[in-house]
């Protein structure tokens, strides 16, 4: 399975910090450092700004593993059979776009899909 196989590859890179990877962890000390860089830029007139901005840093933190898996994949490809890069490669497909587009409108930025044809599906 390709999941233990990534941290495998980041726990030769960086040691026991490599647990931070792993599916079943959640960051939530990165998704605050986040939220407290953004509200640090942002106008605090409610607490609807602040639960946007602790919004995108869990949206972007939510799929580390996804992240992971491409990082492993693009330093040792070697290391991966096939049907490991498949199975990676659906578990980010099915998970990671979801956050980042959630993180891009929770952050004002447009999410219309900039690859369509013009007249093509969004």
């Amino acid at each position: 399975m390709a999941a233990g196989k990534v941290i495998e590859v980041f726990r030769e890179l960086v040691g026991d910090r490599a647990e931070k990877l792993s599916a079943t962890h959640y960051p939530a000390d990165i998704n605050d450092r986040i939220t407290s860089a953004l509200i640090g830029d942002w106008d605090h007139s409610g607490m609807e700004q602040v639960l946007r901005r602790d919004g995108i840093g869990f949206h972007l933190v939510d799929w580390q593993h996804d992240a992971a898996f491409l990082v492993a994949l693009v330093l040792f490809p070697d290391r991966f059979t096939d049907e490991e890069i498949r199975e990676g490669v659906d578990r980010f497909l099915l998970h990671a776009p979801f956050h980042v587009l959630e993180a891009a409108r929770l952050g004002g930025y447009s999410t219309v899909n900039i690859f369509a044809e013009a007249g093509g599906e969004e």
